[in-house]
């Protein structure tokens, strides 16, 4: 599966009674029903690995971006009707502000990996506490209560799959509890986030702006309001979108499917 495409129902598992796994492609596996998978006798695996660096990077990336107003100031440099450039122009510095990361799994500790080289203090909220010598090594604390991370954070970043107890985990109840001056980013999945309020909340300033490789639908229709805001970054899910990762990830597919077509164990089994 590329995309999350072809779509798995039970109608295409009754048309193919000789499957055996299905291979999806990246991490998150919520466009897979696991039960009616597993009630076929079809194993499942995904990439969960190869992709943790480069989703990270780009994390880093979206905070700054829009810290500095990147997209903002390379339309202001190439705009024709562009006289000067205004000197109250201004971002918000990165080094020495709050990253507060919801999700420390795999990506989210290689997002505080990068974090820490800005001098960032690092928050994080996850369903189990990382270890001492983990969190010693890149200077971060745990919030048990996400509304503590939110609460204290400049730069809120979600790294959670999406699940049921993840799904729309940040509203507009969350978005209030954040600071006037924070930015939302985010790298998992646009489910995580309630866009409708998203969208509430930065046309009334209730957070400064956000970032997001992810959305939903993807992509968005051409008349969303996320799509006309200008304190919005949206790129196109684009996580793991590199050459080399993209082909890391081919390879563990074939790996995974030829294993379990001679019944090996199968890496990356979900």
């Amino acid at each position: 599966m590329w995309y999350h495409k072809p779509v798995i129902n039970e109608e295409l598992l009754q048309s193919l009674p000789n499957l055996k796994i299905v291979a999806s492609s990246g991490v998150g596996i919520d466009h897979l029903d696991l039960n009616l998978l597993s009630s076929y006798g079809v194993k499942v695996s995904n990439t969960p690995f190869v992709v943790s660096t480069d989703t990270a990077d780009l994390g880093m990336a979206l905070v700054l971006a829009s810290s500095r107003r990147l997209v903002e100031g390379y339309q202001m440099a190439v705009s024709p009707d562009t006289e000067y450039f205004p000197a109250d122009w201004l971002g918000t510095e990165v080094s020495g502000a709050t990253l507060g990361i919801v999700g420390m799994g795999t990506i989210g500790y290689k997002v505080a990996e990068r974090a820490k080289a800005f001098e960032m203090k690092i928050l994080y909220h996850n369903r189990n506490q990382r270890n001492k010598e983990e969190e010693s090594a890149i200077g971060a604390i745990y919030c048990k209560k996400i509304d503590d991370l939110l609460q204290q954070s400049d730069f809120v970043l979600l790294s959670v799959n999406l699940t049921p107890q993840t799904h729309k985990l940040i509203g507009k109840r969350e978005l209030e509890l954040m600071k006037p001056t924070a930015t939302l980013i985010n790298i998992s999945r646009g489910l995580v986030v309630d866009q409708d309020a998203l969208v509430e909340a930065l046309q009334n300033e209730v957070i400064k702006a956000a970032a997001l490789d992810v959305t939903y639908p993807e992509p968005l229709p051409r008349d969303h309001p996320l799509l006309k805001l200008k304190n919005v970054i949206i790129t196109p899910h684009i996580g793991s979108a590199t050459k080399k990762t993209r082909h890391l990830m081919m390879e563990n597919m074939t790996e995974s499917i030829q294993a379990g077509l001679t019944g090996l164990p199968i890496p990356n089994e979900v």
